[in-house]
Formats: structure tokens, sequence, C-alpha cells
């Protein structure tokens, strides 16, 4: 899928309000594995899941036992739209409560989950389903893309840790890269290729003929974010390139030299960098300090984080030539 058809088709999402793409079990399991030390005696709450075709809730429930969850919950938004998602026409809102195995037979059966009706519509920012989120220890889910933002500050807000899907675009946003950049949030594990196949039947699938799935739609860049601690953090980038000033050029407005591949860090600059975004997919909090970001797009210069030496235009440039988007970082152990 090209990029401009992968925009095409988030901001076609954005624009219809049908971003609700249904993540895959085996994507859930690949990711999940990481973290079972997080679960124990937890209690996890899926808020943006209608837990009849969630995944996430198919796989809490089927791993309570496992993972040793004190409880699970999942709402389900009211369908108020029958466009709004494709695989939930709910006229009522609800949410399940599913607190483990009765029978010995360590699955989910429906006379062991119980089903509540809610009064409001199930959004995550109504009040009933803010007092649910009180309740909970962990987030996991895959919130709309289009209120990523307000979804993650509500987060935040209640002091929650969380597990969730995004877009790669989101660490542009100002508040979400401000968490990076202090070590709140970072990202987990991730998708294989940097791509995800989400169940969604409201758009063209543009993946190559090998990697297309019918009924569903490919979304580059996806990655989930999250505040539970991971070994992946903590493992030192290995660097083996050493600097050089023509292989490195220095920004024309900011004191950085550009690196075009995470790669190609060099092993012995002691300065700032300017690195791809998808650096932070390696990002060791022990190595690395993150300074600011430089967007590829806009005149802006709120989160750049280093003295600016240009006159209006905060991109990174290169010999007047803007470049991509650049988050600055030094390393930490030279």
């Amino acid at each position: 899928m090209s990029k401009e058809a992968q925009n095409k088709n988030l901001h076609k999402a954005k624009n219809n309000k049908k971003d609700e793409f249904y993540t895959q079990l085996p994507d859930i399991e690949n990711e999940l594995r990481h973290y079972k030390e997080h679960f124990k005696d937890k209690v996890v709450y899926c808020n943006c899941d209608d837990p009849r075709v969630s995944n996430f809730f198919h796989y809490f429930s089927y791993n309570f036992e496992h993972l040793g969850l004190k409880k699970l919950i999942a709402t389900c938004y009211k369908n108020q739209d029958a466009d709004l998602f494709s695989q939930n026409d709910s006229d009522k809102a609800i949410y399940l409560e599913y607190d483990g195995d009765k029978n010995g037979n360590n699955i989910p059966d429906p006379e062991e989950i119980g089903i509540i009706a809610l009064k409001e519509d199930g959004d995550f920012r109504s009040k009933e389903s803010i007092e649910l989120l009180k309740q909970a220890d962990i987030i996991v889910t895959n919130p709309p893309f289009s209120l990523f933002r307000e979804y993650v500050a509500q987060l935040i807000e209640y002091n929650k840790k969380f597990l969730i899907v995004g877009h790669q675009n989101a660490i542009t946003y100002k508040d979400i890269f401000k968490l990076m950049k202090e070590n709140k949030l970072w990202l987990g594990y991730g998708f294989k290729g940097g791509a995800g196949h989400f169940i969604n039947t409201e758009y063209e699938d543009y993946a190559t003929a090998g990697d297309h799935r019918d009924g569903m739609i490919r979304v580059s860049g996806v990655h989930w974010f999250t505040n539970l601690d991971i070994n992946k953090r903590h493992e030192d980038l290995i660097l083996y390139k050493p600097y050089t000033l023509e292989e490195y050029p220095t920004y024309d407005n900011y004191d950085a030299i550009n690196v075009n591949k995470t790669k190609d860090i060099p092993v012995d600059y002691k300065g700032i960098m300017g690195v791809p975004i998808t650096f932070l997919d390696k990002y060791s909090v022990e190595q690395f300090e993150i300074l600011g970001l430089s967007a590829s797009a806009g005149y802006s210069e709120e989160i750049v984080g280093i003295p600016f030496l240009g006159d209006k235009d905060a991109r990174p440039l290169i010999n007047g030539k803007n470049t991509y988007a650049r988050i600055f970082v030094k390393n930490k152990k030279i």
C-alpha cells in the first residue's frame, strides 16, 4: 500500500468517524506475551470494545487464570449509526464483567459472564465509563485513531497503566510527544513489519496481492503504546559507524547533525542528533536522552526542544531543503 493511499484511507476514516478497526487475535497474542507479569491480581478494562466481537475480551477471558487476573471489564458503545461499527449492530450500550472460571473447565461460559445494561451510550468519555475506568488497573484496547489524544489524556488524568494501539502519526502530537520525552509513554514490541491488518469491511485494501486479506484494512505505521515497563526499552542499540562530517551534515537551522537511519547513529558523536521517528522503536532510556522534535511540515517550534537557529521555518533543513520529521537525541553513554 502506498503512503499516499494509506494517508487517504486514514483521513477518510477520521472524517467519517469509521476508524474503529477490530484488532486480530494473533496480533494481540504476539504483543501481550511480553507483559504477563504485569497482570497478576489486576483489573483489566477494555473500554473501546464490543465484547461480543472483541478479540481483546476473547484474549483476556480465555487467559484469565493463566494471567492471574482479578477481573475483566469491557464496554460496548451504543450504535447510533448503522455504519459506525462494521461489526457492531447493538442498539444498547452494555458492559460485561468476568471474574474467572466457576465450573472448572477454564472456559468463559456465557452464564459466568455478567451482562449489565448502561444508561448512557458507552462512550469512553461518559460518566458511567469513567466510573468503570476508576475501578481498573490496566486499560488494554484499540481506541479510535481520531480520538487518540483525548483518549490518552484521560488515561493520564486518572493515572492508569495501559497498552493501546495507535498510529505512528500520534508521536508528532505535541501532548503525546511530551509524554514520550518525559518517559511516561513509550512504544511496545509492535506489529510485524510495522503494519497491522484490522477487521473492517468499509474500506478497500490497497495492499499488494500477497498481503491482501479479505474484509480487512492494512494500516502501515501502527504501534502499541504503553506505560508498562518492558525489557525492550532497556536494551541498548548496538552502534558501529564512526561520525564523519560528510555523511552527517549539520542542519541549517539547528545545531544538530542529521541521521537518516536509526541503525546509522554514529557510535562516537557527543552532540545533538536528529534521528527518524522510527528511532523510538529502538529507544533505550538508559542509552539516549530525548531532547525534542521537529516535524517535516508546518512552522511551529513549540516542541522542538533545542536551540533554533533559523528565522521562521522550523522544519529540519539541509542546504535549504526540508528533510523528514526528526527527533533530537543525545547519547548518554559518551
